[in-house]
């Protein structure tokens, strides 16, 4: 993790508080709490506060609807539908939960799939590869919030405050001869005081929050480029009412589709997933982030007609083979255009003021980034603290 002491018995305990409780926040929050305990002295562990908009914590979104006939669930990962872990830092991070089962690897079937065409051509899938425990992709079970809720479970001394959202601050929130910024929510009402701020939001968030504050680093914010992102959600009663490009039965068996087209990017079967044998059939398509950043601002019930007649091209379900359950999720910062000729941002951090604006974002945009960035501003606030 990293070598530096976190807290100096000469200083007082810091009051930390990060905006956003997604999985950067969460990793932030614990990575924090694990390099004060190094210390074994309480009297200066850091008091963190979190703060998310939202009910939960995580940014690893699950939807789910119940059969009232079956009392079984329909189920969507409509947000990251796995990670990765190609650091050796992040593999022995998450290996308590491998060992508890929490995260496992999904070894799937991947294929390549055309959809029909107005020319009366039939889908067409070709196999492209398994992924294997060389180069593994896990997910979180029984659902991808899982484990952001696991981390939060985790944390002792970070308090989480839901439904809570954080004014944008302004130069005079800061108390130039400690350091310390006071924090607002929405309505005027004060947060506290706190010795440390980290914005974890994307980075249009973190915009507006930061604009009229005088952050040394502004201009740095915009400078990754964010698209968005549309989610369809498809559910059937039973693997038998299954368009046949789904089925089972037919060859060959795949449980992840990269398509050719123009809407769609990927197709996900959940209930193909490790830990989902209980799910009723249970399907979510990711749009291309190029379409759906064009078309970010359409009315979303347009939006998801559209998907879901790129959808019927791609799985060819007729009425008697058509899904039961249908939804939609539009994603306005869902992915940072990566260049490969452009080194990553990293975290944004004015000494100054004691502020770090951090999120995937910073880095290459998956879970992994949220550690990497997680631990950079771990370091950051340590070296500030060591001077």
């Amino acid at each position: 993790m990293t070598d530096h002491t976190l807290l100096s018995t000469e200083k007082s305990s810091p009051k930390i508080a990060i905006i956003g409780g997604g999985l950067t926040g969460l990793l932030t929050a614990t990575l924090l709490e694990r390099t004060s305990n190094q210390t074994h002295d309480l009297s200066n562990t850091p008091q963190i506060t979190i703060f998310e908009k939202s009910r939960s914590v995580g940014r690893l979104a699950t939807r789910y609807r119940t059969d009232s006939d079956t009392g079984k669930n329909w189920q969507w990962a409509f947000g990251a539908q796995f990670f990765t872990a190609k650091t050796d830092s992040f593999q022995q991070f998450i290996v308590p939960w491998l060992d508890t089962g929490l995260l496992q690897p999904w070894c799937a079937n991947v294929v390549e799939l055309t959809p029909a065409n107005d020319n009366g051509q039939s889908p067409d899938i070709q196999s492209k590869e398994q992924w294997d425990t060389v180069h593994t992709r896990y997910i979180s079970t029984p659902k991808m919030t899982s484990w952001g809720r696991e981390l939060a479970a985790g944390l002792r001394h970070t308090n989480i405050v839901f439904k809570t959202r954080v004014a944008p601050l302004d130069e005079h929130t800061t108390h130039s001869d400690d350091k310390k910024t006071e924090l607002f929510d929405e309505t005027g009402n004060s947060l506290g005081w706190f010795d440390w701020v980290i914005c974890t939001a994307p980075n249009g968030q973190a915009v507006e929050l930061m604009a009229d504050s005088g952050f040394s680093q502004q201009v740095n914010i915009t400078q990754p480029q964010m698209q968005a992102c549309y989610t369809l959600m498809l559910g059937w009663d039973n693997v038998q009412e299954l368009p046949e490009t789904l089925n089972s039965q037919t060859a060959p068996q795949w449980d992840v589709a990269y398509l050719n087209s123009e809407v769609l990017d990927r197709i996900f079967i959940e209930h193909h997933k490790p830990a989902r044998d209980e799910l009723l059939p249970s399907i979510t398509i990711h749009a291309r982030n190029d379409w759906s950043q064009v078309h970010v601002d359409d009315d979303l019930e347009t939006i998801k007609a559209t998907l879901l007649m790129a959808a019927q091209q791609a799985l060819t379900w007729d009425k008697d083979s058509a899904p039961r359950q249908t939804d939609c999720h539009r994603w306005r910062y869902a992915a940072t255009i990566i260049d490969t000729d452009t080194k990553e941002l990293g975290i944004l951090v004015d000494e100054t003021r004691q502020w770090i604006v951090s999120g995937d974002w910073c880095a290459r945009g998956n879970i992994e980034s949220c550690y990497q960035v997680a631990r950079q501003t771990v370091e950051a606030v340590c070296r500030a603290r060591s001077i």
